[in-house]
């Protein structure tokens, strides 16, 4: 049987069956003149990471085995200890281990960066630059194509009971931007990202931005303004439906129409169940409809899945690292479903 016949739940679909119809007439003629997609399946080494299940993180070597395990056909780096910081990454490694992916079939297909273009402290800024400029340097020797970016990333905490919160690395993000306005926090970030840019185009990386607050507040809509203000060939966009919490189905597929050729990556996530009608998700992933909108725009790139959130406690004790690969396994097969089942309904429409 090939993957892309695994058992799925049909309720998602039924209920989404609507957006498959109809709903974006006025972009038939682009839609037409797409070519077919190639959307591939990849694991973002940030499930594994080592935060917020009870257990130590996995090395990357045990990341790219895992993928090569449950059936992905890629895998993206965080940028980040204890997987990708640039200190730790130097081009001999970078090789090796891009070489140990390809003798599992694998590629390395992305590395995210956890970076922060907007405080209102110039050393900070240059410093995220830095940092940034290296992890162009790791993508390029990894032979991946894409880093993800942000224009303000708080980040975690490491608690230590064990776990990570996010709720420390907000207030500070908070309390450092009192008294600026949004205005002058999206002028830093456009003055850095432009910078930044120019550098991913030395390097040959593309950048992709990610529709993810805070300083996005409006999703793809600001994702889409900062990468028109930025101008640059070497910056695109990492659109992740997840993100759109305003949206419906049809509002995500046509969302994915319009940011379109600039679409260069999307994450997925969410926790993963066998039911007795197959796979079930808790989370607002709206998959089918971002599946879609890439049929529609002949998108090839690699949809990445992430467990990256606090995950449950079960008998006083926050769930460990079979709670994870379990995740793992059933995310890859469930958007195997999903892609089957949007490649059917974008033919029918066709």
């Amino acid at each position: 049987m090939s993957n892309d016949q695994n058992p799925i739940s049909r309720r998602g679909f039924v209920q989404t069956a609507a957006l498959a119809a109809g709903t974006l007439a006025a972009t038939d003629l682009a839609r037409a003149a797409a070519p077919a997609a190639d959307v591939k399946i990849g694991l973002y080494s940030i499930t594994y990471g080592g935060v917020w299940y009870r257990g130590d993180a996995l090395t990357v070597e045990q990341v790219i085995g895992r993928a090569h395990k449950f059936g992905y056909q890629g895998v993206e780096i965080d940028g980040k200890r204890p997987h990708g910081n640039p200190l730790d990454m130097p081009q001999a490694r970078c090789r090796e281990l891009r070489r140990m992916a390809g003798d599992q079939g694998l590629e390395i297909y992305a590395v995210a960066a956890n970076n922060d273009f907007s405080s209102p402290i110039p050393e900070h800024r240059e410093s995220q630059l830095v940092y940034t400029r290296e992890l162009m340097r790791m993508t390029a020797d990894l032979g991946a194509k894409v880093l993800r970016v942000f224009l303000g990333w708080p980040g975690v905490t490491l608690l230590a009971e064990g776990g990570g919160s996010y709720d420390f690395a907000k207030a500070v993000w908070v309390a450092e931007h009192q008294g600026f306005s949004s205005e002058q926090t999206w002028a830093w970030c456009r003055t850095s990202l432009t910078e930044a840019a120019r550098l991913a185009g030395d390097f040959g990386v593309t950048l992709a931005l990610q529709n993810h607050p805070p300083v996005i507040d409006k999703g793809y809509i600001d994702t889409l303004r900062m990468v028109s203000q930025v101008g640059s060939p070497h910056l695109k966009v990492c659109f992740d439906a997840r993100l759109e919490h305003t949206l419906d189905e049809a509002g995500v597929r046509k969302a994915v129409n319009e940011v379109g050729a600039l679409q260069r990556l999307w994450h997925y996530g969410g926790e993963f169940d066998r039911g007795p009608d197959g796979i079930t998700v808790k989370g607002d992933e709206k998959a089918l409809a971002e599946m879609l909108g890439l049929f529609d725009i002949g998108y090839q790139g690699y949809a990445g899945f992430e467990l990256c959130h606090p995950l449950p406690v079960e008998n006083g004790r926050t769930v460990g690292l079979d709670f994870v690969d379990k995740n793992a396994q059933l995310a890859a097969e469930y958007m195997r479903g999903i892609r089957a089942e949007a490649k059917k309904l974008h033919a029918s429409q066709v």
